[in-house]
């Protein structure tokens, strides 16, 4: 039919825009705290495209559900500010026959949003995790880098190298201070080379240098002088964290724990995939317009809807988390009530429409 297949056609264009838009600006602001975090050392620089595109895809289902939504809501008052829904309505068609089309359109984006949020977002943040993990549980020798100060793995030492050769095995003006609970030493030596030892272990071999030791309790200095010294590296075991937080834990696993954590993490998955569903419907009954007041109003109170909503499915989840209320009980309390404000909305405007036509 003509009808649905020009407001497909239109709602196709719109959303195709917006997600591209919101996508750019949701990407830039990831990769600005991502790039903050890498230098900060939480992260490392090798793998801040790799958590870019595991934290991006996290937040698709959000960015699909938002662009689904303003999609709805400005090509609809398009239609009504250009005079054409009231060409429609003249035509006896009316606002609920613009959902069949709509519904059209919108399900497969709601099938994608659903399996994303159910699969892909576990999987994204089990996958970033364990890239925040293995760089934090890197060893000693691995945090070392020319040019700035590094901390250990267990916090007891600071790590300074001013100069690495191309190998990457040896160095040049290397800093050591080592902080213990009631001795502390300061180490420098001009040279250092990494070498293996018999029990396939890696040491710093340091040359040339000397070490102070400070007994914190006794305030006794020990200054000696050395042209060799080795020092023992830590070598630290990645190992994988056997109890996952909700976020990164598959759906049927969550769904046979009975913990409230893993019940408030369900809330979220399950209430975003409702919350699609009622935002295609909230987007029809929202959407209004004319010549005279223009479009900006409507698409101010539709993303002022959508923000208070998001907001009430993560408060949900807290609730839910924190055993104030059961995954049904959050459920039908946010996304019950938001589909009866959609019916009364739908209602007042169908009823409003027929009161004006007598």
């Amino acid at each position: 039919m003509l009808f649905d297949s020009t407001l497909r056609k239109e709602l196709s264009r719109s959303f195709g825009g917006t997600l591209a838009v919101i996508l750019t600006i949701v990407l830039t602001m990831m990769l600005i705290r991502t790039l903050g975090q890498a230098a900060l050392g939480r992260v490392s620089p090798q793998d801040v495209v790799l958590l870019l595109g595991y934290t991006g895809l996290g937040h698709v289902p959000t960015i699909l559900c938002l662009s689904l939504f303003v999609a709805i809501v400005s090509t609809l008052t398009r239609l009504y500010r250009d005079s054409e829904m009231a060409v429609w309505f003249s035509s006896g068609v009316s606002l609920l026959r613009f959902l069949r089309p709509v519904l059209r359109f919108a399900l497969p984006v709601l099938a994608m949003v659903a399996v994303m949020l159910l699969v892909t977002w576990p999987w994204a943040n089990r996958q970033a995790l364990e890239l925040r993990a293995r760089y934090e549980q890197r060893s000693d020798l691995s945090r070392v880098a020319p040019g700035q100060f590094q901390i250990s793995g267990n916090g007891q030492r600071v790590f300074f190298i001013d100069k690495q050769s191309p190998d990457a095995s040896t160095g040049r003006n290397i800093f050591i201070v080592d902080q213990r609970k009631d001795h502390e030493s300061v180490t420098s030596a001009l040279a250092g080379r990494i070498e293996l030892t018999g029990d396939g272990a890696r040491e710093l071999v340091l040359r040339d240098g000397a070490r102070t030791d400070l007994d914190l309790q006794g305030s006794t200095r020990t200054i000696s002088r050395f042209d060799s010294y080795s020092i023992r590296i830590e070598e630290r075991v990645i190992q994988q964290d056997a109890s996952l937080r909700p976020p990164a834990r598959s759906t049927l696993d969550l769904i046979g724990d009975a913990e409230p954590r893993a019940f408030g993490e369900l809330a979220w998955r399950f209430g975003m995939a409702l919350a699609g569903v009622n935002l295609v419907f909230l987007g029809v009954a929202l959407a209004n317009g004319s010549a005279r007041t223009g479009s900006a109003w409507t698409l101010m109170s539709a993303l002022l809807g959508f923000i208070v909503y998001f907001n009430v499915v993560n408060l949900s989840q807290s609730w839910v988390g924190s055993g104030k209320l059961s995954l049904a009980g959050a459920l039908l309390l946010v996304h019950g009530g938001m589909a009866t404000i959609t019916a009364t909305l739908f209602w007042w405007r169908v009823r409003g429409r027929a009161t004006r036509g007598r």
